[in-house]
């Protein structure tokens, strides 16, 4: 999940692969960017000309995988950078751990990372003392960092997955909430349910429980207001329900905009998608449009979406380097708009990649 997924359990098609040996590299669409460390959800910014990565850092833990994500031990981050894509990738050194932050416990997720007024803000999701997810955010004067975290969560926070979005009047928006590990179906109401029992994803005949958004303060430090739920709508203006796991959000929310349109993009989970739905205002909401990757090898994937030097790309990671679901690697390829705005679906494997029109 978050990282991608962590929250997450087996995928039955990947175990399958592996019945049948590791791929061969050239099957792959694209390649991870680096290799001496385990990395994942890979949140990737442009700042100075330079790109940014601040993924989740995989580790090879004890713990055995269950279908909340406790395999998912991550405890620091390492930022990447690159200079432009495709040339060499520097990892930095520790940026952030979780024993450096007074509130957290455990399993520093998917982050995501902002800039304003000259300093750089890493937010984070982590697990308190008492095992509930709470998004965090540290700051730094060097997009590398180290970065300093503050002393506690974000008030009014919880879940997993935050990803920072800055509009183009300069607020900005914090997109969060992932279900199963990530325990977004225990906080419906904003207060943490910790057996789950007031909640019920099996509802498949109702609307889906929905990300949050929240406007942050102009410190970047706070919300402004309280989380609200995102509506994402099928092209019939009807909420997409809870049974329909082909669309419906699991995890990793992202933000970005293209030609004055707002594409709130996110996974699947389950069902191993990376969807996409449209909309004319940063709080939704959302139309349905279809999918931008198909599944990857692993359980599922965390992506991010930027621009860079007049393309856009998509970072994402998969489990090719070692074919297990808690250790991924992330990589990055470059993303195509049709003519209408929709974005061309991308198949992860070359061996049998198709041109897809992203309308599913």
């Amino acid at each position: 999940m978050s990282t991608l997924a962590a929250g997450c359990g087996p995928q039955a098609n990947a175990d399958a692969e592996s019945d049948k040996g590791p791929r061969p590299a050239s099957d792959y669409l694209s390649q991870p960017l680096v290799k001496d460390i385990y990395t994942a959800d890979p949140s990737a910014h442009v700042w100075n000309g330079k790109i940014y990565v601040y993924p989740s850092h995989d580790i090879d833990g004890p713990t055995p995988e269950d279908d909340l994500g406790s395999h998912f031990e991550m405890r620091d981050y390492h930022i990447l950078s690159m200079d432009k894509i495709g040339g060499p990738v520097t990892v930095g050194p520790v940026a952030l751990d979780v024993s450096a932050v007074p509130w957290a416990e455990k399993q520093m997720w998917a982050p995501d990372a902002a800039f304003k007024n000259g300093t750089y803000y890493l937010y984070f999701p982590a697990k308190d003392h008492q095992g509930a997810f709470r998004i965090g955010v540290a700051t730094s004067k060097n997009p590398m960092g180290p970065f300093k975290a503050q002393p506690k969560p974000i008030d009014g926070s919880y879940s997993i997955d935050p990803a920072v979005f800055t509009d183009d009047d300069g607020a900005s928006y914090m997109y969060f909430g992932g279900i199963w590990g990530g325990q977004l179906q225990r906080n419906v109401n904003g207060s943490y349910d910790p057996d789950g029992s007031k909640t019920d994803l099996k509802q498949d005949d109702k609307p889906a429980i929905a990300p949050r958004v929240a406007k942050m303060t102009g410190d970047m430090l706070e919300f402004s207001e309280k989380p609200r739920p995102i509506q994402i709508l099928d092209k019939s203006g009807n909420p997409i329900l809870g049974g329909d796991h082909d669309r419906r959000f699991f995890e990793a929310s992202w933000m970005h905009k293209y030609k004055g349109k707002y594409y709130f993009s996110y996974s699947t989970g389950d069902t191993h998608y990376l969807a996409y739905a449209t909309g004319d205002s940063p709080y939704g909401p959302f139309v349905y449009q279809g999918r931008i990757l198909e599944p990857v090898e692993g359980w599922t994937t965390h992506h991010s979406i930027v621009e860079w030097n007049g393309k856009w790309w998509i970072f994402y990671a998969d489990s090719q380097l070692s074919g297990q679901t808690r250790l991924r690697n992330v990589k990055v390829t470059e993303l195509h708009y049709n003519p209408d705005g929709t974005i061309q679906t991308i198949n992860p494997f070359k061996s049998d990649s198709k041109s897809g029109t992203g309308s599913h």
